[in-house]
């Protein structure tokens, strides 16, 4: 145990770190090393590898995982925000670089390959992302003649084209629903939600008429004919499962579900645990939600209040994405439960995300000090 009388470095980050924010990321890293052992192996013997190579990977995993997040928790606000500058220009122009010399799976230009490690660079943009607009849009609410609105827009634009160009839908909703409600947080006014709704339902419409694969995946969520296979068997493992499950291993329908480890490991977790430990994985996410969004409320600077609750949005909306794709609320779509689906890119960027949101809730007594003395100058309230 560290000393509070301590004034070390280590010393000053535990004591003024979220100790509930550290805890839930750490759990859930430890819940997605439990499912993998449930759900990796019949996927790996299905291609031709040993039992357990998914699941050796994803321990593997997170152990840089771990060290980025508690690096960037150490970070200054400051910090964060140069940090995030530097990884979104890095991230962008790999996704730049994916649409010409990336590898095509399934149709989609999303990977690159760096020192022989395939990366995905959309999903270390998405939190540099979110802090990068978090600043312009506070930049812009402390100096109104700053256009840090119209270069939060103007960033969006390019990130969304580059998104659609791979094509990635999936991330492109992501993006647009966390940016519009930081937007939407920052002060959008009326007219400018109007527009962009406008633009949001219109991009709708034309997905599905300028993509094959996006109308015929809204055209078998609406009348449930073609190949419905994936969404069958995740629905029979989750009605298997029943309220308690099956029993740790003893899942059968887990065994023939297309990418049980990583899209549909909820459906998994159903079988084998139950949906009462579903409904409990839930209540965690909306918890971590939940805590970040009561810092945002309490917190007095614009970045931080912004930055924060962008990346619980983020968070939030990812993991309501893939649960509604399990339980058939939402058209099938490829999108990893944070800290629990496999996947080294997806580990990784959510713990920078975490990262992240560890840095900005710290306590900072005399910053928040500061902070409201020159809030009481500022409104020419007399010094306590």
């Amino acid at each position: 145990m560290v000393s509070r009388a301590e004034r070390g470095a280590l010393a000053d980050w535990f004591w003024t770190i979220d100790r509930f924010f550290l805890a839930m990321f750490i759990f859930l890293m430890g819940i997605g090393l439990m499912l993998s052992f449930a759900a990796s192996p019949a996927v790996a013997e299905r291609i031709g590898l040993e039992p357990f190579h998914f699941v050796k990977r994803q321990a593997a995993f997170m152990i840089p995982s771990l060290a980025v997040m508690i690096g960037l928790s150490f970070l200054t606000p400051r910090q964060v925000r140069r940090t995030a500058i530097i990884l979104l220009i890095a991230a962008l122009i790999l996704m730049l670089m994916a649409l010409f010399f990336g590898v095509e799976v399934k149709g989609s230009r999303r990977w690159v390959t760096l020192a022989g490690i395939s990366i995905q660079p959309s999903e270390f943009m998405k939190p540099a992302f979110v802090v990068v607009c978090a600043w312009l849009f506070a930049e812009h609410a402390r100096q109104p003649e700053i256009p840090g609105n119209l270069f939060a827009i103007i960033l969006f634009g390019i990130v969304a084209a580059l998104l659609v160009a791979q094509p990635d839908l999936g991330q492109t909703i992501l993006t647009t629903a966390v940016w519009g409600g930081m937007f939407f947080m920052a002060g959008m006014p009326w007219l400018w939600i109007i527009v962009l709704g406008a633009l949001g339902v219109g991009g709708l419409v034309s997905a599905y008429y300028v993509f094959p694969h996006v109308a015929l995946r809204f055209d078998k969520f609406m009348t449930g004919e073609g190949d419905t296979f994936q969404i069958d068997t995740a629905r029979e493992a989750i009605i298997r499962g029943d309220w308690f499950g099956q029993g740790p291993g003893e899942g059968l329908v887990k065994r023939i579900i297309p990418d049980a480890h990583t899209d549909f490991i909820f459906s998994v977790a159903a079988e084998e645990f139950g949906i009462i430990f579903c409904i409990a994985l839930v209540l965690l996410f909306s918890a971590l939600v939940l805590r970040g969004l009561s810092h945002a409320y309490k917190e007095r600077n614009d970045f931080s209040r912004f930055a924060v609750a962008g990346l619980v949005l983020q968070i939030g909306i990812q993991s309501i994405i893939n649960v509604g794709v399990n339980l058939e609320l939402l058209p099938a779509k490829g999108m990893t439960l944070p800290l629990i689906s496999y996947g080294g890119s997806s580990m990784v960027a959510i713990c920078v995300t975490a990262g992240f949101i560890l840095a900005l809730t710290r306590h900072r007594p005399e910053k928040r000090a500061q902070e409201r003395s020159l809030f009481r100058v500022g409104h020419g309230i007399p010094a306590e």
